[in-house]
């Protein structure tokens, strides 16, 4: 079962490799110089997307803040489930003794029109799964990311647009907007993903904190809530609204939202051209597969060009900064690229002043792996990457959800 889980799971990433304050927070010449000192335990809740956010939320928040300062958390969509190796533990644990620092999950199961709630229903197996792997991860002091590759609304059958007819495309996200066709679809699956946030419970009876980053890789035409698909105003619109909704109707309070397009954005004024404000906001990210995929020529310079406009973005707007997702699949017709992570990833990651409070991995599969397990002829690549000095796994994890002492 999941095994079934995670070739279903894996597949999407084949596709994808290819309002508030919504300007560029600028320096002038009467703004003090920037110091990282700017956030404090004690005004860290006024930067953040949910003010009543739970003690352990805030203190998540301000701890990746400070680390990314000098360091990077590394982790891995599905670690605990999807395996290229033999399982049970983590491939990346297999390759480097380790867990990852971050764990990634998907709603996309969960909110299923399928997911009937009953025990013996698949969908709702993987439910659990997912929840007891969240929890989990937080027992093991890591932190947790879901993604939310969230259906159609019309049928609930995909996700992608080239699976949709022509009117789905042209109408399935202004459909989910308030007063449209589907709005109260859309409703029900916040629901969903209210009732399974409000009960992530650690064994205190305490919220586990978690990183939320719905419609990602927005600026695509491949996800039906793509750029092509729904105007800016729109997209703000439907962001505000799932914000609101969570926060202020179904009292979710242990949630950092994360914008994540994909890779085309190279300044600061396109990045935020959908941007929902600050007050909606926690975690400033970004995909990039196509700049790191063999053969792209200055490919490394363009990422990291990419990620100081982001890291530069979000130190001005006291935001976490990410390389949300990444990665090069491997598999017995597609070769290994050398010193992808030792060399690639890491200079992306680290040139020019760079500062990323994690990189996320996608997941492996029995046929394709994203981060190789031990004896694959990249894992010393990998592990290279793992000991850098900026690189956290869960090994060498800061209590990231306790406030330092003011």
């Amino acid at each position: 079962m999941k095994k079934l889980y995670a070739l279903l799971v894996f597949g999407f990433i084949l596709a994808s490799c290819g309002g508030d304050d919504n300007g560029f927070a600028g320096m002038t010449d009467d703004t003090p110089p920037f110091t990282e000192d700017v956030l404090t335990p004690a005004n860290a809740r006024s930067y953040m997307a949910d003010p009543n956010a739970t003690d352990e939320t805030v203190a998540l928040f301000y701890n990746l803040w400070k680390l990314q300062q000098t360091k990077y958390l590394v982790g891995q969509q599905d670690a605990f489930e999807s395996f290229y190796g033999s399982g049970p533990e983590s491939d990346m644990k297999s390759a480097t003794g380790s867990d990852p620092g971050l764990l990634g999950s998907d709603f996309m199961f969960i909110t299923d029109d399928q997911n009937t709630g009953e025990d013996w229903n698949w969908f709702h197996e993987q439910e659990i799964i997912i929840t007891d792997d969240v929890k989990e991860a937080y027992g093991k002091g890591m932190v947790n990311m879901f993604t939310w590759h969230l259906r159609e609304p019309y049928e609930g059958a995909s996700f992608y647009t080239h699976d949709m007819t022509d009117f789905q495309k042209q109408n399935a996200f202004a459909s989910i907007l308030p007063g449209g066709e589907n709005h109260e679809y859309y409703k029900a699956k916040l629901d969903k993903v209210a009732d399974v946030l409000n009960n992530l419970k650690d064994n205190n009876n305490k919220l586990i904190p978690v990183i939320f980053r719905p419609f990602h890789e927005f600026d695509g035409s491949w996800f039906w809530w793509g750029a092509q698909w729904c105007t800016p105003a729109q997209f703000k619109q439907a962001w505000q609204f799932t914000v609101q909704y969570l926060r202020d109707t179904k009292n979710v309070h242990n949630v950092l939202y994360s914008y994540a397009p994909d890779n085309s954005y190279t300044t600061a004024n396109q990045y935020l051209e959908r941007y929902p404000g600050d007050g909606y906001i926690d975690v400033l990210g970004m995909d990039n597969y196509g700049d790191l995929a063999m053969g792209v020529d200055n490919g490394v310079a363009i990422a990291n060009n990419k990620l100081v406009m982001l890291s530069n973005l979000a130190q001005e707007k006291v935001k976490v900064a990410a390389l949300t997702e990444t990665g090069w699949s491997v598999s017995p017709g597609v070769p290994v690229i050398p010193g992808w992570f030792g060399t690639d990833v890491y200079n992306v990651m680290t040139q020019n002043n760079v500062k990323l409070a994690f990189v996320m991995f996608w997941g492996n599969s029995q046929t394709f792996y994203f981060v190789p397990p031990a004896g694959q002829t990249n894992t010393q690549d990998f592990v290279d990457f793992a000991n850098k000095p900026e690189s956290v796994l869960q090994e060498n994890m800061p209590d990231m959800y306790v406030m330092p002492a003011q």
